[in-house]
């Protein structure tokens, strides 16, 4: 399973949130992977793709595999820019989308809600 941890505000549209990391940890662990190439104090423009990361994990089964992700979100920090990881962790709780009950159209009816 992967999520693109880009610098879009969830909340906002998807909106783009170029500017400077500030504090950066990624997750890691058994059947976690994280590719990237930014550090702590890289400037993310506002002239390209916003895709800061791409976490990926892997297990035996679907539900080992969403447990193991939302462990692997809660540990990704990302601090100056906000990103999709609310989004992705909301969406690993959403009871249709554990079930596996989504389609092409899933996203449309998405309640994505601020805390």
């Amino acid at each position: 399973m992967e999520c693109r941890i880009n610098a879009e505000d969830p909340f906002n549209g998807f909106r783009p949130s170029p500017g400077k990391i500030i504090s950066l940890h990624t997750s890691k662990g058994h059947g976690v992977r994280v590719d990237t190439h930014v550090y702590a104090g890289y400037v993310i423009p506002p002239f390209y793709d916003s895709m800061i990361a791409k976490l990926i994990c892997r297990a035996r089964t679907r539900e080992e595999c969403i447990k193991k992700m939302e462990r692997a979100l809660d540990e990704f920090i990302v601090e100056g820019v906000k990103t999709t990881i609310p989004f992705h962790q909301r969406l690993m709780k959403d009871e249709n989308f554990r079930a596996g009950n989504f389609h092409t159209g899933f996203l449309n009816d998405f309640n994505l809600k601020e805390d």
